[in-house]
């Protein structure tokens, strides 16, 4: 499945890969791909305003990583996080993982997450203005520079 199919790239963020996120093997550990998904999406959340709560909104039902070469330090990574349109209470991520020196796809993955109410612990609608993000018509996209 491509990442790019009916969803809009909301954020790019760059992550070092660092020497001990490799394992006995020589390459990254496959564990540590789903740190980088997580810190995208973390970063993501963060910059639509949330950054004192940055995820604490919602909660991840499902996940998921495809491995398509392995990574190797030195390097610097880069994630392009996707999202499809939005449910009543969650939405699809779907994320790519690029070397900044190559442009081969290493590795897509996403999340399937569900905004819940913190009092209660259910889920919850998506708030307007996260709706309006997520909305396929938007035209947001953060790119750090």
């Amino acid at each position: 499945m491509d990442a790019k199919q009916d969803k809009k790239l909301v954020h790019v963020t760059r992550i070092p890969m660092r020497w001990g996120d490799m394992d006995a093997m020589g390459h990254v550990n496959n564990t540590v791909y789903f740190r980088y998904l997580e810190q995208a999406r973390i970063e993501w959340y963060a910059y639509l305003g949330r950054s004192k709560q940055a995820g604490m909104e919602t909660v991840v039902a499902h996940a998921h990583c495809s491995f398509m070469l392995p990574l190797t330090y030195p390097g610097t990574i880069e994630v392009q996080t996707y999202v499809g349109p939005p449910g009543r209470s969650s939405f699809e991520i779907e994320q790519e993982i690029r070397r900044t020196d190559d442009d081969r796809l290493y590795a897509r993955g996403g999340a399937r997450t569900v905004w819940v109410d913190r009092n209660t612990g259910k889920s919850a609608p998506l708030p307007d203005e996260v709706r309006a993000i997520l909305e396929p018509g938007s035209s947001y996209v953060y790119v750090p520079e």
